[in-house]
């Protein structure tokens, strides 16, 4: 059982998109739609559209896309029940009480499982770091110079030496194997069946924001490889949007975030007072998780090795902490290699000294360029202005920009006029560009290539969406049943159902499907866009698509009749009459104007 599409509707429609996505990305008003930073996916230009007239969202990187309900499923990793609750509870919609099937429960109640598997596992491995098999850990711990207190706090632990001590644990505590199998935390072939992914190894347990197991990190003792081992990605569990130690760094009374490398480095910030360290997943910072943070602060401090592969990484984060709206400072430890150094030998004082004296973040990317070339060589000094030039033109707000302008030119006694000429030519390059915007398949499906066709069906979907009044001009011509791609003709029969009583609404048509893949699947079906230069070179591209379409239709109906129809032989006969009279005449000119 599921709620009602009328209060699936009331819940949507209170929640407007752009509104609830902004919780979570940084959105730029372009034209009708707002852009950003896609929380799916890593990348450096926004490619993430929103709607607020559709009330949708598509990526046009990575293909995902759907309505308000979508948004939260894929980035919470709720189920639709729990997105419809959490919606409702934000608009202040009373929901009614629903009886849930038994293949309901075990669906919304597999996640909670695996949840409390992780946090079995957690409890497991803390309390064999304090047995007389994980003293060898637990020194470790001790020579890195972490409390007892601390430890607690972030609930380290260890594994056993022994390759099936965990699994045999769980078995014992009753948990079935194809559980185990999907919780991250087992090897399994057939032959061998089941053993510990964890083994001899410090344990560092990894929370969600709010404190929920949901994976962990082990660090090897001794030789083996590798040294540091994170769990796989599970269905609770995806490192690219999740950071370690953000539990306890998003209720900080500090003003930022600082963002460094491993688990240490946090584990001995927090224990020195810095509450509001967090770091990445074994893994470079990600786009999503500069969005996550985003959440909770304003400002970060990137603490990197400034080594070439710490600066690298800075170099790498900066613009994506940038497009998420962040603030964002670097920290030179020096000669230090990271925090926890740096902390065990020169103490909190002199750490807070270094965090005071953070550089901001683009003059650091400009005074890195400059290393790159030699600034006495008059060609070499020029290219580097260039590349100046080219750096502030990312810059978005104009008044930022033109403060980077003056320092720039005031840093390397360039003339301020001048420097600010090549940024405007640097900027003249972009414009005029045209870009075609075709949206990807549903990730995560077995995917055919797409034929012409159906990228036809796609395109007539979006503009059937975006001007719904041409429903009515050609409906004498065209029907959803001229849709040959089964699914295209159920999402079209609902939107000529919804144009007849008079609203087309492309994220109502979304919440029919309950999985988050289906409702990608169909938000690519409207935002597909082509490019065109006028209004009379769009009304040619429609005029083009709908009369294949029709004839690719005719042609489909006809090779399946059955030679006896008479009936469906007439049909298709005057269907054919029908589209030659439409080939003849043409579109009026003024077909896109209501």
């Amino acid at each position: 059982m599921r709620y009602t599409d009328e209060i699936i509707e009331e819940v949507r429609e209170k929640n407007d998109i752009v509104d609830v996505i902004s919780q979570y990305v940084k959105l730029t008003r372009r034209g009708n739609n707002y852009f950003g930073l896609c929380p799916f996916h890593n990348e450096k230009t926004g490619s993430f559209s929103v709607s607020p007239v559709k009330q949708m969202f598509y990526c046009f990187g990575c293909g995902k896309g759907g309505n308000v309900y979508t948004f939260l499923m894929e980035y919470e990793n709720y189920t639709f029940q729990e997105a419809i609750k959490v919606l409702a509870e934000r608009a202040g919609v009373k929901l009614p009480e629903i009886e849930y099937t038994k293949e309901q429960m075990d669906a919304a109640d597999k996640k909670s499982r695996l949840l409390e598997v992780n946090k079995v596992a957690a409890g497991y491995f803390y309390m064999k770091l304090r047995s007389p098999a994980g003293q060898h850990g637990l020194a470790y711990l001790k020579g890195r110079g972490l409390s007892d207190e601390t430890m607690k706090n972030f609930g380290l632990g260890y594994a056993d030496k022994y390759r099936n001590d965990l699994y045999n644990y769980l078995k014992k505590k009753g948990y079935a194997d194809d559980l185990l199998k999907d919780s991250g935390l087992f090897h399994f072939d057939e032959r061998r069946g089941f053993s510990d992914k964890f083994w001899n190894r410090v344990m560092y347990p990894i929370m969600d924001a709010s404190s929920r197991v949901i994976g962990f990190g082990g660090r090897v003792m001794g030789e083996g490889e590798p040294k540091y081992l994170n769990s796989p990605e599970t269905e609770i569990f995806n490192k690219s949007r999740n950071l370690y130690g953000l539990h306890v760094a998003r209720r900080t009374r500090r003003k930022n975030f600082i963002i460094c490398e491993g688990y240490m480095d946090v584990i001995s910030m927090h224990q020195a007072g810095y509450t509001n360290a967090v770091a990445s997943l074994g893994t470079a910072l990600t786009s999503q998780q500069c969005s996550l943070m985003s959440r909770f602060t304003k400002q970060v401090l990137v603490i990197y090795d400034m080594d070439g592969a710490g600066v690298k990484a800075a170099l790498r984060a900066i613009p994506m902490l940038r497009q998420a709206g962040l603030s964002t400072k670097v920290v030179d430890l020096k000669p230090h290699k990271d925090p926890d150094e740096f902390l065990k030998a020169e103490g909190a004082e002199a750490f807070e000294e270094r965090l005071e004296r953070a550089e901001n973040s683009f003059m650091f990317v400009i005074r890195m360029l400059e290393a790159e070339h030699d600034m006495s060589d008059p060609e070499d000094k020029s290219r580097f202005f260039h590349e100046c030039a080219a750096k502030i033109v990312e810059i978005e707000d104009e008044i930022e920009r033109k403060s980077y302008i003056d320092a720039v030119a005031a840093r390397y006694n360039i003339d301020v006029d001048l420097l600010n000429s090549q940024v405007n030519k640097e900027a003249l390059k972009g414009i005029g560009r045209t870009e075609i915007r075709v949206p990807k398949p549903a990730p995560g499906r077995a995917q055919a290539k797409t034929g012409n066709a159906d990228k036809e069906q796609k395109l007539m979907l979006t503009w059937l969406t975006d001007w719904p009044h041409l429903i009515g001009r050609i409906s004498e011509y065209f029907s959803p049943e001229d849709f040959t791609n089964p699914m295209y003709r159920k999402v079209a029969e609902m939107v000529w159902e919804q144009a007849s009583a008079g609203k087309v609404s492309p994220a109502s048509i979304i919440s029919t499907f309950t999985e988050s893949e289906e409702q990608t699947e169909v938000a690519s079906l409207f935002n597909t866009n082509i490019a065109v230069d006028s209004d009379d070179d769009r009304r040619k591209a429609f005029f083009d698509v709908l009369c294949r379409m029709k004839r690719q239709s005719i042609d489909s109906r006809a090779d399946s009749l059955d030679p006896g129809d008479m009936g469906g032989f007439m049909k298709i006969m005057n269907e054919r009459k029908r589209l030659e009279k439409l080939r003849a005449a043409g579109l009026p000119p003024d077909i896109f104007s209501e």
